[in-house]
């Protein structure tokens, strides 16, 4: 089966949202959903996920799951906010527990905060299976990124997440805590052992001002012209590439805030006696490249 893909791009942090439904059922999950945080003014807004909200209505799809791939470092997740709006249950993998862990020491969150994936309402194992309508949904264990990604692959489409770029980019970073270069490159193989003509559906994209996005190339055409990792390159070369890339890019300017949002499945901090919620911010434990 075929499943019908719209992609959403919040500009901002370059990040890819996806629907996708089968036709026949008019069945749907929604794939890493973006919740807007602006850093300078310590906001929260709903416009790229009302945007999805829109899109469900429009095309009136019922929503079975909203998806999420990894906890991620560059947006919060609008998971939550989907799920009350939607009635569907929340997902991601079961190795997030091991990234809730993390945080919690690197956060010094109290002995309260529950590291056991409870935020969501699945957590999904490698191989596990589940339907949206009449497509099969197949979930593979891919990290490197983060310790805890996780891909969905949808009949003949896969979201990947941030694994592989666009074939011209080549791949994503693994220098975040939990992140590691080898687990990648093993990730990378097992989803370029999937059909040649399966689509793949990246997590992100830095086109500029006035350029659209590009978001998916097939198997095939990664195997035949991604920077990285393309047919003929192999292993030792990869890590080599990826490393020293890593080594010059800096964190990414909203991770220290949005990993405290998504190690709670896309909710803020409890509110303070104020009535308003507050993030923490670490100080001198990362490099400030």
């Amino acid at each position: 089966m075929s499943p019908i893909i719209r992609a959403f791009f919040d500009r901002p942090t370059g990040s890819l949202q996806y629907v996708f439904h089968c036709p026949e059922t008019k069945k749907a999950a929604i794939v890493d959903p973006v919740w807007n945080f602006y850093p300078e003014a310590g906001a929260v807004t709903t416009e790229s996920a009302d945007e999805i909200l829109d899109h469900v209505r429009d095309e009136g799809l019922e929503v079975d799951w909203i998806l999420d791939t990894h906890p991620h470092a560059d947006h919060f997740s609008a998971a939550r906010y989907l799920s009350e709006k939607l009635g569907a249950p929340t997902a991601i993998g079961e190795k997030v527990t091991g990234v809730q862990k993390l945080w919690k020491d690197l956060y010094h969150l109290g002995e309260d905060f529950p590291t056991d994936g409870s935020q969501w309402d699945r957590l999904f194992a490698e191989g596990d299976e589940f339907m949206v309508g009449e497509i099969p949904v197949r979930v593979m264990f891919s990290p490197g990124h983060t310790l805890a990604s996780i891909t969905y692959v949808a009949g003949d489409a896969a979201f990947v997440h941030d694994t592989l770029m666009m074939p011209e980019s080549g791949t994503s970073r693994a220098d975040f805590p939990g992140g590691s270069t080898e687990d990648l490159w093993n990730s990378l193989r097992a989803i370029l052992d999937l059909p040649p003509e399966t689509r793949l559906y990246i997590g992100h994209d830095y086109p500029g001002d006035g350029t659209a996005p590009q978001y998916m190339a097939t198997v095939a055409e990664h195997r035949l012209r991604n920077r990285h990792v393309k047919d003929g390159i192999g292993k030792a070369e990869f890590i080599a590439t990826r490393e020293a890339r890593d080594a010059t890019l800096p964190l990414p300017g909203r991770m220290l805030a949005a990993l405290q949002v998504n190690i709670r499945g896309g909710r803020l901090p409890g509110a303070e006696g104020d009535g308003h919620s507050y993030l923490k911010i670490p100080v001198g434990k990362f490099d400030p490249r």
